[in-house]
């Protein structure tokens, strides 16, 4: 490469991210290799792995490449500080996006001084101690809204909240709700949560007047028989204890199809 090209490369503005089978990509993110056929043969040998991406370049007549550095490859930190041998370039229409494993919340809600309100904590409880695939994350927030509120910005795929959900049925009842909460809900976004009145619905409306809110919601919901009274109690009646473990094997089956749903997306796009 001449001086003038080494200029003209100089004078090229930055690119930040480039389109890639629809979807934008950029540094850092994870892509699949699929080299075109009849390219070089130590490129060919890379097709289906996946790598990083270390940088986006364009060349002195405006192509763009792709620096990418292997997922597997165990001296990668040398390909992120751009040392040679651990570096590779394709061009975009030689990769695919790969989209991270899903992020998944499980959020207990309730106050274990109101008798049957404290069904999502005992739920949380109970799937705390099982094991779960990597990025699902099961908390017992109890009545903490805020913090509640603040997770639900961090660009959780599906976020399954657990509570007592008073709609009529006999006790125990167990509903799988998809709750929405419009930006025009009634009521003030930004007033302080009450611990004995937290709900999946006042927390979603704070959380949106915070930030955005991605992804699925759903909320597994249990009738309960009684929310305490004005003396409040500890325990959960017979009719909601009973459905604790019920709601737990509902949960897990919920992240099952989930991420069945996100594995079988996969599969056909890799076919």
């Amino acid at each position: 490469m001449n001086q003038w090209e080494w200029q003209l490369l100089e004078e090229t503005t930055p690119v930040e991210k480039v389109l890639v089978s629809g979807a934008d990509v950029k540094k850092g993110d994870i892509v699949r290799l699929r080299p075109r056929q009849g390219g070089d043969i130590f490129d060919l040998a890379l097709a289906g792995q996946t790598a990083i991406i270390e940088s986006i370049e364009q060349d002195y007549e405006g192509k763009i490449h792709l620096a990418v550095v292997l997922e597997d490859d165990p001296g990668k930190d040398l390909g992120l500080l751009r040392q040679p041998g651990h570096r590779f370039f394709f061009t975009p229409d030689e990769v695919e996006p790969v989209k991270p494993l899903q992020k998944i919340l499980v959020a207990g809600i309730g106050n274990i001084f109101l008798g049957d309100d404290g069904f999502g904590v005992e739920v949380a409880r109970r799937l705390a101690g099982g094991e779960f695939p990597e990025g699902v994350l099961v908390r017992d927030f109890g009545i903490r809204g805020y913090d509640l509120a603040y997770a639900l910005l961090d660009g959780y795929d599906l976020t399954i909240l657990v509570d007592a959900v008073p709609r009529g049925s006999p006790p125990g009842t167990l509903y799988v709700i998809e709750p929405e909460v419009s930006p025009d809900a009634p009521g003030p976004p930004g007033v302080a949560l009450d611990a004995h009145a937290m709900n999946p619905v006042s927390v979603l409306r704070l959380a949106k007047s915070m930030g955005p809110v991605s992804g699925r919601i759903l909320l597994v919901g249990c009738e309960p028989a009684t929310l305490g009274g004005d003396e409040g109690h500890m325990g959960l009646c017979e009719a909601v204890e009973a459905a604790v473990d019920q709601a737990a094997v509902l949960v897990r089956k919920l992240i099952a199809e989930a991420l069945n749903s996100e594995n079988e997306m996969r599969t056909r796009k890799d076919e």
